[in-house]
């Protein structure tokens, strides 16, 4: 059986330890039936607990290697995730200046599950001025949509980020003290959704990164963005339900919990 593989650029960091980062966003486009081209933004040092050293690559190596996938490619959606350096962000901000039909999706990574600030004010800065005004989905936790919007309460949030320029913004809820775990979608018609979710027990490694490339993938195939942000989040509650504990410290979303057969 033959199947129509649509292409998503993932620009991400490399996770050595296999559950963020360009790892999760293959895993999660495998499992779409996408084929993954991919930038590597930054190298890392990190564990499944938390970053401890973070290596942003040259930003002209950045811009060579998308070009060179661009012109082979009939790449149908982007997805960013973590940057790491506000020069790699300018990066990739001329890449989609120049490619401003395929829809992007980005997932803002500024701190490590465990702690360790991954964004700095300058990188802030080039998101917000540079990036948010050329994203089609937008994908914050709670505390990066505060951070980004400098506001508290997470309705602002997510109206100030559309008029910074993103078409839509799902903040997600994890993060906060909540029976559900409510996720916000705010769009540029007005109108806003919340879609409730079961809280699950663990704490897990590159579950934004898993939502994020879900939705890019979805979109590839041809879903308008609500559908793939519907349908995305299934997708990443049925992964994180599935997840397994393969080091000492977070767990690692089953991204391929469809296919896993139980002993």
């Amino acid at each position: 059986m033959t199947y129509h593989r649509p292409v998503v650029l993932s620009f991400s960091g490399h996770d050595p330890s296999g559950g963020a980062g360009i790892q999760a966003d293959i895993e999660t486009l495998i499992s779409h039936q996408c084929h993954a081209c991919s930038v590597i933004t930054a190298l890392t040092e990190q564990d499944s607990s938390n970053v401890k050293k973070l290596i942003p690559q040259q930003a002209q190596d950045v811009i060579d290697q998308a070009n060179t996938l661009l012109n082979d490619f009939p790449v149908k959606a982007i997805k960013i995730g973590l940057i790491g350096h506000h020069e790699t962000a300018s990066a990739i901000h001329s890449i989609l200046l120049e490619h401003p039909h395929i829809p992007v999706i980005l997932d803002p990574v500024l701190a490590a599950g465990g702690g360790t600030l991954l964004a700095d004010e300058q990188l802030l800065q080039c998101i917000t001025e540079q990036l948010l005004p050329c994203t089609t989905v937008l994908t914050p936790n709670s505390e990066e949509a505060r951070i980004l919007a400098q506001q508290n309460n997470l309705a602002d949030c997510g109206k100030i980020l559309l008029d910074k320029g993103c078409d839509m913004v799902l903040i997600t809820g994890t993060h906060e003290q909540s029976d559900l775990v409510k996720n916000q979608c705010f769009q540029q018609n007005g109108n806003t959704e919340t879609f409730n979710w079961e809280r699950l027990a663990n704490n897990y490694h590159g579950s934004g990164c898993t939502l994020a490339t879900a939705i890019a993938a979805l979109i590839a195939h041809g879903l308008d963005p609500f559908t793939a942000i519907s349908e995305a989040q299934e997708y990443t509650w049925n992964a994180l339900q599935a997840a397994y504990h393969p080091g000492k410290g977070q767990y690692n979303p089953d991204r391929l919990f469809w296919k896993e057969t139980v002993e």
